[in-house]
């Protein structure tokens, strides 16, 4: 048989039909980032403070960059908007908007807040919250001037443990003593799950701590959760990569949540900055959703 001979120009249209093949057989689409297995994702910190008007800025980021979520956590503020202390109308009418806002998308889970100084109206306002469904409640030490160590703060996240809400706590490191405060709050409030935000920040190494806290009898009731948002997008290309990968999963692959942190970050640097790690599927699929699953009861 006289063998085929291509032309070069033959010979390059054929590798690219062959590369293209194989993109379309390993789901590509288009994106730098190929969701394992086709896991879901779940965006838990995604800040709406125009409701419908960022939430559909929000959908259209998405369709651009050719991203897809399955859920979304969605706050009221942040930005502009503030949850600031002696102000419970305006945190009342905030939250009510985002639960109506999440009752009009079901893919929306509504994260509402308080101010832990309002004290005893803080914690009647978190208990009719949770009443109206939410599990999620989000307070930020830097934005709403608040000391993490503060006996209200303490009051506070404890009633939401009881309540079964899960709170959601900045931990950019931007405040003094940021870690070392959330650390102690968990500590002394065993009963409740907390997700600390940006994994510390790039104060990411004192989360290690949690090593030793597993091999004191007594002492750590596995409560703390961290989501990654922002913060993979600036450890990525970074020099610390490796380490944020050790610290990843020394505090463990199950307990960290995707997220982010939308208008400041999108879904798809996020979502690059993740692939960047070099992580297994495996560790990718839990954190991309079914960590959030078994933490939010999500479908």
């Amino acid at each position: 048989m006289t063998p085929t001979v291509f032309l070069p120009s033959q010979r390059l249209l054929r590798n690219a039909i062959c590369r293209l093949s194989v993109l379309v057989v390993l789901g590509w689409t288009g994106s730098s980032f190929a969701t394992p297995n086709g896991a879901r994702i779940f965006d838990l910190h995604v800040h709406l403070w125009h409701d419908e008007a960022l939430l559909q800025a929000y959908e259209e980021n998405l369709k651009k960059t050719g991203r897809e979520v399955a859920a979304a956590g969605v706050m009221w503020f942040g930005g502009p908007n503030q949850a600031l202390a002696k102000q419970p109308e305006s945190i009342e009418a905030g939250n009510d908007g985002i639960i109506a806002l999440a009752a009009r998308h079901p893919t929306l889970v509504p994260i509402a807040t308080v101010h832990p100084y309002d004290g005893e109206a803080a914690i009647a306002e978190l208990e009719r919250v949770a009443q109206k469904g939410v599990k999620v409640l989000k307070i930020h030490a830097h934005t709403q001037r608040f000391d993490a160590a503060d006996p209200r703060v303490l009051a506070l996240v404890q009633r939401a443990g009881e309540l079964g809400v899960v709170v959601l706590m900045d931990n950019a490191s931007i405040v003094p003593g940021d870690c070392e405060k959330l650390f102690n709050l968990a500590l002394n409030a065993p009963r409740t799950r907390f997700v600390f935000a940006h994994l510390g920040g790039m104060n990411f190494r004192f989360w290690n701590i949690l090593r030793a806290a597993r091999t004191a009898e007594g002492l750590f009731a596995e409560n703390i959760f961290f989501d990654v948002s922002a913060i993979v997008a600036l450890v990525a290309d970074s020099p610390f990569k490796d380490e944020f990968v050790w610290t990843m999963r020394s505090v463990g692959i199950d307990r960290l949540l995707f997220g982010s942190d939308y208008p400041q970050y999108s879904v798809d640097q996020n979502l690059k900055a993740l692939d960047q790690l070099g992580l297994e599927d495996e560790e990718k699929t839990k954190i991309l959703y079914e960590n959030a699953r078994g933490l939010l009861g999500l479908p």
